[in-house]
Formats: C-alpha cells, structure tokens, sequence
C-alpha cells in the first residue's frame, strides 16, 4: 500500500482528562472523540450543504468571522465555493472536525507564497458549532492544524481575534503570543467598531 499524502491524513485529537466540575469545562476538555482532517478540493461539493448551514449557524448565533448577521443562504454558499481554486493550488488548507454529531467545526490555513515567506501561515475561520463548544473541538482543530503546517514545511503562524473576544485567551492558553491591538479592525451590524489583537506562534519542525 502506497504512502497516503500529508494533506489527507487523518489526525486523532489527543484525549484529555476532563475538569472535576463541569461547570469550569472549556475548549481543553473532550467530552467524546473528535476527528480531523483536511478537506481535499473535490469533497467540497458533496459537503457543500453542511458547511453552509454549520457557517450560517456559527454567524447568526454571534460570531462574526468576517461575516454580518443575518448571513444568507447565497451568501454562505457563495464563500465556501470562492475558496476552491486556492484548495485546489495548495495555497489553503480546510480542516474539518467530526464527532458523532457529524461535521462540527473547522479551520483554514492560508499558505503565504512568496519566495521569502513559504515558512509561514495564517490561521483563519476557526469555528465550532454552538453546540459543540466547550467541548475541546475547538483545540482538536488547533491541533490539527498545526500539524499540518508542520507537514507543509510552516513554522510561524499568524492570527487574529478580536479583542476581549474568549477566543482571546484561548489561543494564548494554546502558545500564541500577541503582537498588538489594531483599533476598529471589524464593525459590527449597528455599525459599532471592533479591536483586533495580533497573534503569533512559532512551531517546531
């Protein structure tokens, strides 16, 4: 049997001990097994209609992601199918996470491709599904991720959150360091501007 490609190996979230009190459970627990993986270009069509609803789901219910509420079945749709050409060149990854439930969150990689900065990728739409937070999808994603810039030669990550946002404290838990604040990066539906805090991690090859 041939050697299966790194951008389509499974990867195992690792178990971890959940937390004596339930009610102190974050993203450093895993309730059940999750599975990651790396989407590969033609899955995309055949997933299509659950990763529109799963964003349509994660935008409505707070979450911003670049996106304003109420987000649209069009616009939704219209998203995921803009990422194909760079799934397709490698220039990004698309991670998804599996339980029981079904597919319940993901993650992106965006590869830079420059001559001078091929060591290097950002973090981008991580999202897990309301119902599944708190339940260490969130870090399984992460995991998986970073083992995947691994696989592809990347040793700095980049990313960004909003400021105060619990994803915040999240990333920083994980090892990410902050570079600074850019003041009003996003707005909100009424209008309202958001910070946005800088992150950086730097991985072992």
């Amino acid at each position: 049997m041939g050697s299966m490609p790194p951008d389509l190996r499974l990867s195992l979230s690792r178990a971890i001990r959940p937390r004596q009190d339930p009610a102190n459970r974050d993203e450093e627990q895993l309730a059940t097994p999750t599975m990651t993986r790396v989407m590969s270009p033609v899955e995309l069509k055949r997933l299509l209609p659950t990763l529109i609803e799963l964003l349509r789901e994660t935008v409505n219910g707070g979450a911003s992601l670049g996106f304003l509420p109420p987000l649209g079945l069009e616009e939704a749709r219209e998203y995921w199918l803009s990422l194909r050409p760079d799934l397709e060149a490698g220039s990004r990854l698309l991670i998804l996470a599996r339980t029981g439930s079904g597919i319940v969150g993901s993650g992106q990689l965006a590869m830079a491709t420059l001559p001078s900065s091929r060591h290097r990728a950002e973090v981008q739409k991580l999202f897990v599904s309301p119902a599944q937070r708190g339940l260490g999808v969130g870090r399984a994603l992460m995991a998986a991720l970073h083992e995947a810039a691994q696989q592809h030669g990347r040793s700095l990550l980049l990313l960004n959150t909003r400021r105060g946002n619990p994803a915040e404290d999240f990333y920083k838990r994980l090892g990410y360091r902050e570079v600074g604040v850019v003041p009003g990066w996003t707005v909100g539906p009424a209008g309202e501007r958001y910070d946005h805090v800088a992150l950086y991690r730097e991985l072992s090859l």
